[in-house]
């Protein structure tokens, strides 16, 4: 087995492993990453710990604290939401571009995402609606096709996730959120570029309100 790598059959670098159990929740926010710890669970050498964790550092996903070593960095609701205040207007752009760039396969694409997402909250499964989300507003970039909004918004979300699920998983936000993610479904596939973003910019601004009535503690679990 070479440096870097994984257990026989996994391709993934250390850095995309870490990552991946940071958004899982695996690791809380605060929790403390030693490097022997994690050489033996991701069956690496710690060269390449050390250098999964610088990478994932200039993510921001890993915070180094000053003689005590890494750890999972905690975003705490103000700086989420200083997060989504830049969201909403990148959010409203890539919504405009899709509409001015949608084509009928595209619109049914969106379709389809929203009808599965009408599903999911009639079969109260908030979590399958989250999943459809997010796939929605990733359609929503691709279709947009603008790559600096997209690059920035994917900059922010790994650092989001875990407000994101925890909202996600607030009672009746699936079924406050849907009528929003339809309108701006209706507006992109329509090409109404105005109403696109409009709808767009409203949703994440309402976002933003839900996580301002946040009463969860800064290290709060994931999920919790």
């Amino acid at each position: 087995m070479s440096q870097g790598s994984g257990p026989a059959g996994d391709d993934q670098s250390p850095a995309d492993r870490l990552r991946a159990l940071i958004l899982a929740g695996e690791m809380a926010p605060g929790q403390r990453l030693v490097e022997g710890d994690l050489a033996e669970l991701l069956q690496v050498k710690r060269s390449a710990v050390r250098a999964a964790l610088v990478e994932l550092t200039a993510e921001r996903l890993v915070e180094r604290i000053r003689n005590r070593g890494a750890r999972v960095r905690v975003v705490t609701v103000a700086e989420a939401i200083a997060m989504y205040e830049c969201r909403m207007v990148l959010e409203g752009l890539c919504a405009r571009k899709a509409a001015e760039n949608i084509t009928e396969d595209g619109a049914e694409r969106l379709r389809a995402i929203g009808a599965s997402m009408e599903a999911a909250v009639r079969n109260g499964d908030p979590l399958q609606y989250s999943q459809l989300n997010e796939r929605l507003h990733t359609q929503i970039r691709e279709i947009a096709a603008q790559p600096v909004a997209k690059e920035m918004l994917e900059g922010m979300h790994a650092q989001l996730v875990r407000h994101r699920f925890r909202l996600a998983l607030r009672p009746g936000r699936s079924g406050q959120s849907l009528p929003q993610h339809l309108e701006i479904i209706a507006a992109v596939a329509a090409g109404d570029a105005d109403a696109a973003e409009t709808a767009m910019r409203d949703h994440v601004l309402d976002v933003i309100r839900a996580l301002g009535e946040s009463d969860e503690p800064a290290l709060g679990q994931f999920g919790g």
